[in-house]
This record gives structure tokens, sequence and C-alpha cells, in this order.
């Protein structure tokens, strides 16, 4: 797939069938993340992958709108270590960056993939960090559930001109 056939072809998926993904995938996943682009360089996260069933249980739980991860193989947890940052306030562009990258490389490798946002609200926050035993200074971002999907989404086109503005507003 080209780049903007995979952008245009990713949907969040949020049914999953019981195939695992296997250890190349995930980690083929996060060198995506990794080859993010940073404020400073700063690379300033941490992902927490999550396979045992019970903890994906207990985050589905923990998150309102997290139940598809009953079905998911796996989820990573995209987090934000404030002890690297370079400049106060930009983890979460960084994550958000290399949270696109692990979709579109899901979405490139055939797989489901669906972004549950967790930061900025602090009970989602707190209620997933309490799950997975972050340290103080480690702020979830989101979780990406992953697996092979169980549904198809069909095309759409976002494109809307009414929200261009060209040279100023």
């Amino acid at each position: 797939m080209n780049t903007l056939e995979t952008i245009n072809k990713r949907r969040s998926i949020r049914k999953f069938t019981d195939k695992a993904l296997s250890q190349q995938q995930i980690e083929t996943l996060l060198k995506a993340a990794m080859l993010a682009p940073t404020a400073r360089n700063a690379q300033e996260w941490d992902f927490i992958v999550v396979r045992d069933r019970a903890v994906l249980n207990k985050l589905a739980k923990a998150h309102p709108y997290a139940q598809m991860l009953s079905t998911a193989d796996c989820a990573i947890i995209v987090c934000g270590n404030t002890h690297r940052e370079t400049a106060a306030g930009y983890w979460p562009g960084d994550c958000g960056a290399a949270s696109q990258n692990i979709l579109l490389a899901a979405t490139d490798m055939g797989l489901g993939s669906v972004w549950l946002g967790v930061y900025p609200t602090p009970e989602r926050m707190n209620a997933v960090g309490a799950v997975i035993g972050l340290p103080e200074h480690v702020k979830p971002f989101n979780i990406i559930a992953l697996g092979y999907p169980d549904e198809k989404k069909e095309d759409v086109d976002r494109f809307d001109p009414a929200k261009v503005h060209y040279e100023k507003w």
C-alpha cells in the first residue's frame, strides 16, 4: 500500500477475530511509533504492550469506551514520560504522532486498530495508570486496541474545504 492509500483505508476497528499477532508484528508497530517526529527530538514516550487477557479486561472496565479490548489480541498504551521532557507541554503532540504511526502501520499490515483517548481526562488517566502501575511521572496518553479485524468499514471522504484557510483567517 502506498502512504495515501494507507491513510484512506485507516478506520477505527472495534471488533477483532481471535487470531493472535506475532511478536514481530508488535515490534514493527513499536518501531513505526518510535520513528515519529518529536519536538526537540525528545522522544519522551514509553509504550506498554498488554497481551494478558485479565489485564485487557481490567482496562476495558477502567475506560468507559474500551469494551473492544475484550476481543482485541493486544493493546499498546502510549505514555508520555515527563522526566524526558526537554520543553514542557510537548509530550501530548509527540505521543499523538507516535500513535498515528502505529495506526497507519497497523492498517498497512492488514491489522485493525482503534485509538482510545485517555489524556487529558484525569479519571481515565488515573484508572489506566492504576491498572498498569504507572509511576507519577509517566502519563497515559491513549490505549490502542489491536488485532485482526472482524468488521469492514467503508471508505469515507472527510475533506471539507470550509475548514481550510489560506494566508489568514
